[in-house]
């Protein structure tokens, strides 16, 4: 028997250390313990990775949760799942296609009219990589679902969250928007050759930016707003990177992959955190990697292209001053909005990255 001792401590030790370096990596877990009972989340993407996980850890917490999915089947069945694995019964699917202005609206309109209040907002759901296809509005897909349909749908919530104040907005970014640019000249990718990266980029610069420009927007308000990128998570998302299809990075890469790359349950301990930690409450307009407040991009702190960003965006979405919060002219300088296109339907939108 003893011959087994050293063996099995050190096979133990080995996937103990992994274990711990894995935790270590991926950032470890949210911090705090926070109940919400009472509070009412809305999440985007909400039927699948990220953003399930982060409906099932807040549902945990006792929070009311509105799922806003598009592809309704899958929706109703993670709601399913939830209450039944929480035993919390207000966990709710509710429909809405971020490449389409009419459905957001429509979202939006349900949610203002149905709910009390809506304390905390997580705009989670986006695409990365996808190839030259538009929206239903005529916008490149990736700025258009990632950025455009977030900042028309946190406009339209903003009275309702600011008379549930003190609420929180999270938005989902990425470390990819170090790499972004905002080519104001042509956002929706029509004068030159398309670049599936590049545009995902710029998508994730925009969320950074919109997030410290509707902070200043906010400041007094009782919202606060902050970004984040969650790490590198095994989702649905990559699923157009063609990432792992040789067998070479299937069987040599795939265990360094599998130390460095998060689950989903990992992966939404940021959102968690930005929406509950009690420490956070007053903060607003920073940006956090996984679980750590730090700088953005430098291009992510030019305020004067922030502004221009957000006059632009309203814009392009015909969002009526009235509904946008009233500290700036909006669309001066704005492009006008792209014809219509008629592209093939748009596959399930997955979760942001």
């Amino acid at each position: 028997m003893n011959r087994y001792i050293l063996p099995v401590s050190v096979v133990g030790t080995v996937v103990g250390c992994g274990v711990l370096l894995k935790d270590y990596v991926t950032g470890g877990t949210c911090p705090s313990k926070a109940k919400i009972k009472g509070k009412t989340v809305v999440i985007t993407g909400a039927n699948t990775g990220l953003g399930k996980e982060t409906a099932r850890e807040l549902a945990k917490r006792g929070g009311r949760i509105i799922m806003g999915c598009r592809d309704m089947v899958k929706c109703e069945a993670a709601a399913r799942e939830i209450r039944g694995q929480t035993l919390n019964s207000h966990v709710h699917a509710r429909h809405i296609d971020l490449a389409s202005i009419k459905s957001i609206r429509e979202f939006a309109d349900r949610i203002n009219q149905e709910e009390e209040h809506v304390d905390i907002l997580i705009n989670n759901a986006g695409v990365m990589r996808c190839p030259n296809w538009k929206t239903e509005d005529g916008f490149e897909v990736q700025f258009g679902v990632n950025h455009l349909g977030h900042f028309l749908l946190t406009n339209l919530l903003l009275e309702k969250l600011k008379s549930s104040a003190p609420s929180r907005v999270i938005n989902l970014s990425s470390l990819a928007h170090i790499m972004g640019e905002m080519d104001f000249n042509d956002l929706n990718w029509e004068r030159k050759k398309y670049d599936t990266k590049q545009a995902y980029c710029q998508s994730k610069l925009a969320n950074v930016l919109f997030t410290r420009e509707l902070a200043k927007r906010l400041q007094g308000s009782g919202v606060t707003v902050n970004v984040l990128h969650p790490g590198v998570v095994a989702t649905e998302l990559g699923r157009h990177t063609g990432l792992h299809q040789s067998a070479f990075s299937s069987s040599v890469l795939n265990p360094f992959f599998s130390l460095l790359v998060k689950t989903p349950q990992q992966g939404a301990q940021p959102s968690v955190f930005l929406a509950v930690a009690e420490e956070l409450e007053g903060v607003s307009g920073r940006y956090y990697d996984v679980l750590r407040e730090k700088e953005p991009a430098p291009r992510a702190l030019d305020e004067d292209a922030a502004r221009r960003l957000w006059e632009v965006s309203a814009a392009l979405v015909g969002l009526e001053r009235a509904e946008a919060t009233p500290t700036e002219e909006t669309a001066r300088q704005a492009t006008p909005p792209p014809q219509k296109h008629h592209p093939a339907p748009l596959p399930a939108v997955p979760q942001q990255a």
